[in-house]
C-alpha cells in the first residue's frame, strides 16, 4: 500500500520536492561534523534511508574525496532520479562512488555489521508501522560502525496544530498517525519524550531541535514541525 502511494507521488509529485539542492538542515548537519566533531569528509560510507532523489546523500559525498553512497528507497521512480542526479554530479567528483537499491527500510538491510560511517533518514521512517520501526532501528544500530553518526528528521507533533487535527479526523490504526486526506499516506507524529524514547536505548542523542517549515498540497499551505537530531552509536 505505502509503496503504491510513494511510487505514484514521485510520478507525479505534490509533496516531494525533486530540485537537486540538499535540505539547509543537511548542510547545517555537515558543518557540525566538521567543526564540532572534526570529522573529515573524506572515506566515509553513507547509508541513505528512503533517499528519494538521492540529493542529500550525494551532497555529503561531494565534500570530500573517496566517498561512497548507498541509498535504499521503496520507490523505483525515486531511484531513477537518483541514478540521473548521481550521473550528473559523478562529472564533479569522480571519486565518490553510487549505489541505490529498492527496498523497504523497515526491514532487514542487505549489509554487514558495522559497515556505515553515516546514515541519514530525512523524512522517511515517520511512515513506517511500529513493526517495521522496531527493525529499522535495530538494523540500523547493527550496520553503523561505533561512533557512528545519524541525522534525522522526521514529523513533530508538539506545536502542529495541523498534525493534532489529523490525529482527530483521520486518525491512524496506531499510536499518534493520522492518514493523510487525498493522499492515503500513514504517517507517525512524535513528541519530545516520544523521540527520547524511541531512540536514546540506541543511539546517543547529541543535538535536538524543532523545526518549523510550510508545505504547499492542492493550493494550501500546511504547517508542518520537524524534529531535527544528530545521533550516534
Amino acid at each position: 500500500m505505502q509503496e503504491n502511494i510513494w511510487e505514484k507521488e514521485y510520478r507525479d509529485p505534490k509533496l516531494v520536492t525533486l530540485s537537486d539542492e540538499a535540505l539547509g538542515s543537511i548542510k547545517d548537519f555537515v558543518r557540525w561534523l566538521r567543526k564540532d566533531q572534526k570529522v573529515e569528509m573524506v572515506n566515509k560510507k553513507i547509508l541513505d534511508l528512503g533517499c528519494g532523489n538521492g540529493k542529500n546523500s550525494i551532497y555529503i559525498a561531494d565534500q570530500g574525496i573517496g566517498n561512497e553512497i548507498v541509498g535504499i528507497d521503496i520507490s523505483e521512480t525515486a531511484l531513477k532520479h537518483a541514478v540521473t542526479l548521481a550521473q550528473e554530479k559523478n562529472q564533479e567528483n569522480k571519486e565518490a562512488r553510487v549505489k541505490f537499491i529498492k527496498q523497504n527500510i523497515g526491514s532487514p538491510l542487505p549489509f554487514p555489521d558495522s559497515d556505515f560511517d553515516i546514515v541519514l533518514d530525512v523524512t522517511s521512517s515517520n511512515s513506517l508501522n511500529e513493526n517495521e520501526r522496531e527493525i529499522y532501528l535495530k538494523e540500523t544500530h547493527r550496520v553503523l560502525k561505533s561512533g557512528g553518526y545519524i541525522f534525522i528528521r522526521t514529523l513533530c507533533k508538539d506545536g502542529d496544530q495541523n498534525a493534532k487535527n489529523l490525529l482527530k479526523t483521520n486518525h491512524g490504526k496506531e499510536k499518534d498517525t493520522y492518514i493523510m486526506p487525498e493522499f492515503g499516506l500513514t504517517e507517525r507524529v512524535f513528541s519530545k519524550e516520544d523521540f527520547i524514547a524511541t531512540y536514546s536505548p540506541f543511539f546517543k542523542i547529541l543535538h535536538l531541535e524543532k523545526e518549523t517549515h510550510y508545505t504547499k498540497f492542492k493550493d494550501r499551505s500546511y504547517k508542518r514541525n520537524f524534529w531535527v537530531a544528530y545521533l550516534q552509536k
